[in-house]
């Protein structure tokens, strides 16, 4: 807190000399332009995709309680099903 000493107020001498007295208006040229490498745009890609990645949870719990539900049925796990799964779980490999 600043308080007033013998009726002074310490906070304008700081202002005052944030005003200016002199002001001059800055003309902007129509050939000012601004360009942004390929490199930059795609750091900037990098760093947003870096950014959503870290921010996104790497496990889903519904997901897993979920197959844990289907799993417990003794009738869920056929030949179909684990083929299935096989074969989602190498085309996410890329194979």
């Amino acid at each position: 807190m600043i308080n007033n000493v013998n009726s002074i107020n310490p906070l304008n001498n700081v202002q005052d000399l944030r005003k200016t007295s002199n002001t001059s208006k800055v003309s902007v040229s129509e050939s000012d332009s601004i360009s942004v490498s390929a490199e930059a745009k795609e750091m900037a890609e990098v760093y947003y995709m870096e950014k959503v990645a870290k921010e996104t949870p790497d496990v889903r719990a519904d997901r897993i309680a979920e197959v844990k539900e289907k799993i417990k049925d003794p009738n869920y796990l056929n030949d179909a099903v684990l083929n299935s799964a096989a074969d989602k779980f190498l085309s996410a490999l890329g194979l």
